[in-house]
């Protein structure tokens, strides 16, 4: 029997921030969209840390964009969620629904 992997809380989060938009996000638009969201802080490098092993575990895929002039010429690596990506965030979502129904959070 194969053991499940299961994504930590940042790979979480950020394969909910690659799904969010409608078209391809890359790392600071992925940065920016955790702050916002969640009002947190990620550094950068963890999030290209985290989409690796996403992409590894074949929940994202990534794809050189244009050449961009304001960057020096380099171009931004997007990054888009896979099916298995989807049902994967699907099911953590569901998860966290049924383990969180009934209960009474005191401040």
């Amino acid at each position: 029997m194969r053991k499940r992997e299961y994504l930590g809380q940042l790979e979480l989060m950020v394969l909910l921030a690659v799904i969010r938009p409608s078209k391809d996000t890359y790392g600071v638009q992925i940065c920016n969209e955790i702050a916002d969201k969640s009002g947190r802080e990620v550094a950068l490098a963890s999030v290209y840390a985290a989409l690796e092993r996403l992409e590894n575990k074949g929940l994202v895929t990534s794809a050189l964009g244009e050449p961009m002039p304001e960057r020096g010429g380099k171009a931004r690596t997007y990054f888009k969620a896979t099916a298995a990506g989807l049902k994967e965030a699907r099911d953590a979502h569901n998860t966290l629904v049924r383990l969180s129904d009934g209960l009474v959070l005191e401040r």
